[in-house]
Parts: structure tokens; C-alpha cells; sequence
């Protein structure tokens, strides 16, 4: 066995279905999609190469910059939702009665497909029949907002659903690198006087630092890439309230017919991806790593 996997050739033809899965599937439609966006394309009939031209549009585009504005809004709002998620998976952690309960049903959203969880959340966003406005008109609210209807209020109304759909992958993260930690560290912490914040603190969050920095990264550039909920709750309305750059994508490709300018969009999509990631990696660095056994 150690002769076959010291074999450079073995090696080699095992790796190889692989590799060619990744370049069909992710390196060549990068690399066509870098293509198009060099044309003027309607997906349907032959090309004209304009170079740079639809790059230098989106430069100029309002529109998209607005859109980019919204991703990034919902970046922002991912990561300080990370806090929150941090904070229930160490509940859930520790000792507390009911707490397999409680992780079953944080995983709930999990099994549901995007579209599933949209229809539910437009059957609560209901502006006469739905459980939102129905609660605030119970509290009193004598006019309660159409929440997927007002251009101040639609995207962060998509914020809840979007955010609470993923609580429960990123908790599930989290729960199993408390779970990592060796007890005797809490329990040397107790002896010496620390209390629950101070362990939580001054131990677990140091020790999960790496993990953190992880789901950081996964948080933004999921939130930046962020498409399907958006799309069949509100198609990006009402007048681009809620448009995000994958949808205005979705738009400009798919329902204008501009295939090169919408190619455009999605390789320079990739890039602020690629430099998103790139400058969190940076940020986040540190040349000491805790480790514990």
C-alpha cells in the first residue's frame, strides 16, 4: 500500500477525475464568463467584441453601485449577526437543560429549500393577512407597514429571513468548536474564581478566534453573492430597493438579454469577492495561534 500511494503516477490518476470535474465546472466557466463580458452579446446570435466598453459601463452605472451598496449592507448586517449566533451556540454549549431541543430547531431552517422559506416569509410580510402586521395591530398599531412594498422598509425586512435561514449553520459551526475544548480549561477557570463571562471571554472566544475568522469570510462573501430568497420575494423591488448585485446580474442577463454586460457584472463580482476575502484574510491575521490539548 505504501509503494502505491508513494507512486507519483498513482497519485496522479486518482487526483486527475477531480481536477477536470473543478475545471469544467468552476476554471472554464470563469474563464468563458471573463469572455462574454468582453462582447456585446444577446445570447442568441454572434458576438461583437467591445473590449473594456462594458466595464467602463459599469463603472458609470448608478444602478449597479446602488445594488453593490445593498450587498454590502447585508455583509455588514451577516457579520454582526455572527455575534449573535456566537453567543446562542455558547449557551447551547453549556450545561443547559433543553439544549438539544434548542439545536434541532435552530437546524430547522437548514432543511428548507430558499424558495420554501420565502413563501413562508411572504405568507408573515402579508400586508392584511399576514402574522407581523396581524401582531403589531394587536399591540395597536392602527396602520402597520406593507413591509415588501416600501422602498425605507423592503431590504431589511429580506434581512430577517436571509439571516435566519443561515443562524443555524453558522451555530452548528460554533457549537462544535466550543464542544473542542477540553472542560478541564473551564473547570482550572472556575477553581481560580472566573466567572461565565470571563470564561466565555478571556477562553472560549480566543480558542474559536480561527473558526470566527472563518465564517467571517463566509458571511461576506455569501452576502455579496446573495440571490435566491431575494429574488422570489421581491425580484429586486419595488424600484431596485432591494436589488443586490447577483440579482441586477440575473437582470440584466436573463430578462434584458445583454449577455455580455451581465457577464461583465458577474466576473467583476468575482473579483470584489476575491479582494473582500483577500483584505478579511489580512485584517484577521495574527502570527500567534492559541492552541490547547
Amino acid at each position: 500500500m505504501d509503494k502505491v500511494l508513494s507512486n507519483k503516477k498513482v497519485i496522479a490518476l486518482y487526483v486527475l477525475p477531480s481536477l477536470l470535474l473543478i475545471l469544467a465546472i468552476v476554471y472554464i466557466p470563469i474563464v468563458l464568463t471573463g469572455y462574454y463580458g468582453l462582447n456585446e452579446w444577446n445570447g442568441i446570435g454572434a458576438m461583437k467584441w467591445v473590449g473594456l466598453d462594458n466595464y467602463a459601463t459599469l463603472i458609470k452605472d448608478e444602478d449597479f453601485w446602488k445594488s453593490a451598496g445593498h450587498s454590502l449592507l447585508l455583509a455588514v448586517f451577516s457579520m454582526v449577526s455572527l455575534i449573535i449566533y456566537l453567543i446562542v451556540a455558547m449557551v447551547l454549549a453549556a450545561k443547559l437543560k433543553g439544549a438539544n431541543l434548542f439545536r434541532k430547531i435552530y437546524l430547522i431552517p437548514m432543511l428548507l429549500s430558499s424558495v420554501a422559506i420565502a413563501q413562508l416569509w411572504l405568507k408573515i410580510y402579508h400586508p392584511t393577512n399576514g402574522i407581523m402586521n396581524s401582531l403589531l395591530e394587536s399591540l395597536g398599531v392602527a396602520n402597520p407597514p406593507a413591509w415588501l412594498a416600501e422602498t425605507d422598509l423592503v431590504l431589511f425586512a429580506l434581512f430577517i429571513p436571509i439571516l435566519w435561514q443561515y443562524a443555524g449553520f453558522y451555530i452548528l459551526i460554533y457549537y462544535a468548536a466550543l464542544k473542542n475544548i477540553p472542560s478541564s480549561l473551564e473547570e482550572a477557570a472556575k477553581i481560580d474564581g472566573a466567572n461565565a463571562f470571563q470564561i466565555a471571554w478571556k477562553i472560549k472566544f480566543p480558542l474559536v478566534m480561527e473558526v470566527v475568522k472563518v465564517t467571517i469570510v463566509l458571511a461576506v462573501v455569501g452576502s455579496l453573492k446573495y440571490f435566491d430568497l431575494i429574488y422570489v420575494m421581491t425580484d429586486g423591488g419595488p424600484n431596485g430597493s432591494s436589488e443586490v448585485m447577483a440579482s441586477y446580474m440575473y437582470h440584466k442577463a436573463f430578462k434584458a438579454y445583454d449577455f455580455g454586460y451581465g457577464s461583465a457584472i458577474g466576473f467583476f463580482l468575482l473579483l470584489i469577492c476575491l479582494i473582500v476575502t483577500y483584505i478579511i484574510r489580512k485584517a484577521t491575521a495574527s502570527k500567534d495561534t492559541i492552541q490547547y490539548s
